[in-house]
């Protein structure tokens, strides 16, 4: 479709996320969608690769870029394929809305923490299975989901340390 699905307002977790970064950092964020994160990020003045597995997504993303004025390095792969691509050295890795499978979770969580920079962040929003009670958005496959302790010690494999609060 023509319009944003999710409108072209940045993510409101995301944007209270990213006050302390730093001024140019390199921001990854997967998942992208249509970009209304990755652009938001770039009008903030960071430096973003985007990452999805649409391409539709891709192209409505740059749209909304030149639009913005911004420019965004958006790649389009299926995160399964590997992480390695995507290099290293980030300020910031953003998943906001992008629920894996836990097997390709747990690797992704595996190769962060060595794909940050010292220093760097990892900026997370998902739901929990609680949201299926609910029905007003998200994956409707449990497996998909995911509880905060699992997260916790997912990540604390990985040698992250995990500050989060469930909201």
């Amino acid at each position: 479709a023509e319009e944003y699905y999710y409108g072209t307002k940045p993510n409101d977790f995301l944007r209270l996320a990213v006050q302390g970064l730093r001024p140019a950092a390199r921001v990854l964020s997967v998942g992208e969608g249509e970009g209304r994160n990755a652009v938001y990020l770039a009008k903030q003045g960071f430096r973003v690769t985007a990452v999805d597995a649409s391409s539709v997504g891709r192209d409505k993303a740059l749209r909304l870029a030149k639009g913005a004025g911004v420019e965004l390095d958006y790649r389009v792969m299926d995160l399964a394929d590997g992480f390695e691509s995507l290099g290293d050295g980030w300020d910031a890795i953003v998943s906001v809305w992008c629920h894996l499978p836990l097997k390709l979770r747990q690797e992704f969580y595996q190769w962060t923490p060595g794909a940050l920079r010292a220093g760097g962040v990892f900026i997370f929003e998902g739901y929990t299975p609680k949201q299926l009670e609910f029905g007003t958005g998200g994956p409707k496959d449990v497996a998909l989901l995911c509880e905060p302790q699992d997260i916790r010690r997912e990540l604390l494999a990985s040698q992250i340390a995990v500050e989060f609060e469930v909201l």
